[in-house]
């Protein structure tokens, strides 16, 4: 989420140049593109205040609503293999669309569920749809906006921001009312964003070459890509423990906890787009991966083992430091191999999206067997092994990490739906 501001791009690439007028003078269709990104961000935490509620009112235990996330991100990682090959046949306009449709059926199917394994299905549905849209709409973005690559890049960083910090909200003000409106909130605001593309997106040119479905596997056959994309999945699952599991434990009102997250988005989206470039020009990307890892591991073992309110401050402090490991990991991901970005990106979200499909679903089975700290234990163990990889695997990531200004993917929106 971070790069463009910071890394190499400038002049006539510069969104604030002239007035700072590029950024806003955009074409509708950009417009469009950037709307819908928002909600499909929110769709992400848009549950989080609500999985107390959505327990009582399905009368399921917290290791069965916390499914709601790991089918959703276990299609999602899995659709990492098949977007690509999707969207370089079908090309990016038909591909949001699908997404789109997708997301309006599965999210609307989701709020008329009756029980928690239909909603947990509706789910699956909804990832699949989400990665088809979330994976084009930055390539979308790029090709259409105004002002170069970095204004394009700018207005999807924003509309992640905004939706990861919107989507607990839209939950907790429609959840406080029944925890299935925010499920057809969701499919309205996505079908608005269908009819908008619709309406002012011209299709785009296909890509000269087609997209294989194993050549994200054959990237991770490089050293330097494989040793990030293991590091993130141990890193993913720390964070998805607080995304998903601490809900329970705050056990606060939907207002409340959409309230907490809001401020944890915030701090996530300032730390990725603001904080992460000005550290990594100062110290290097390692250095700042790592030590953001060991914080990361400290802040989860103090949430776990401190009194209520110590819980809420560690989980709002929590999204900074996943800002920053978000931004580093994706552009080593991007920089650290020969493969191309797309393929490289979607090779390395494979494989760290089964951490976030597996946490939800542990963290509260490890509480049944033992208590309340010990999946945040655990989490911290997962947040310091991945340290330790890029410690021991230093050489194989240097190339990546620390000659290369960050940047981001302009042709690939997986990288950006990766944080």
């Amino acid at each position: 989420m971070s790069g463009t501001k910071s890394g190499g791009h400038g002049g006539a690439d510069d969104p604030f140049e002239e007035g700072g007028t590029s950024l806003l003078r955009q074409p509708k269709a950009v417009w469009a593109t950037a709307g819908a990104s928002v909600v499909a961000f929110m769709g992400i935490g848009l549950v989080d205040p609500i999985l107390p509620s959505i327990a009582r009112g399905l009368h399921a235990t917290n290791s069965q609503v916390s499914l709601l996330f790991t089918s959703y991100f276990l299609i999602t990682a899995v659709a990492m293999l098949v977007t690509g090959f999707v969207s370089s046949r079908i090309g990016g306009r038909k591909t949001l669309l699908a997404g789109l449709a997708l997301v309006v059926v599965f999210a609307a199917l989701s709020g008329m569920s009756g029980s928690v394994g239909e909603l947990v299905g509706f789910r699956a549905g909804w990832g699949l749809g989400n990665a088809l849209f979330v994976s084009t709409a930055l390539a979308v973005i790029v090709g259409a906006a105004a002002g170069g690559s970095s204004a394009a890049i700018l207005l999807y960083e924003s509309a992640l921001g905004l939706g990861m910090a919107c989507g607990p909200l839209l939950g907790a003000v429609l959840g406080d009312l029944k925890w299935r409106y925010p499920f057809f909130g969701t499919a309205v605001l996505m079908a608005v964003g269908f009819v908008a593309i619709t309406a002012f997106l011209k299709e785009q040119p296909k890509p000269a070459a087609k997209t294989s479905l194993l050549a994200p596997v054959k990237a991770l056959g490089h050293g330097g890509l494989a040793a990030t994309a293991m590091a993130a999945f141990f890193y993913n699952y720390a964070f998805f423990t607080v995304l998903a599991f601490t809900p329970f434990v705050l056990n606060m009102s939907p207002y409340a906890s959409g309230g907490v997250f809001f401020a944890w988005g915030v701090l996530l989206a300032v730390f990725s787009v603001i904080v992460a470039p000005r550290l990594q020009r100062r110290f290097g990307s390692l250095k700042v991966l790592c030590a953001s890892l060991l914080l990361l591991a400290a802040d989860l073992v103090v949430l776990g083992y401190g009194d209520h309110t110590t819980a809420v401050v560690c989980t709002v402090l929590a999204g900074a430091f996943i800002g920053l490991n978000n931004t580093v990991f994706t552009e080593l991901a991007l920089g650290v191999s020969d493969a191309p970005r797309p393929v490289a990106s979607a090779g390395y979200n494979f494989v760290r999206w089964f951490a976030a499909a597996a946490a939800p679903f542990l963290a509260p089975k490890i509480e049944e067997w033992t208590d309340v700290h010990l999946p945040f234990v655990v989490a911290a163990v997962a947040a310091v092994l991945g340290a330790g990889i890029v410690a021991v695997r230093r050489r194989a990531l240097t190339t990546g990490a620390e000659t290369q200004a960050p940047q981001h993917a302009t042709e690939d929106g997986v990288t950006a739906f990766a944080r």
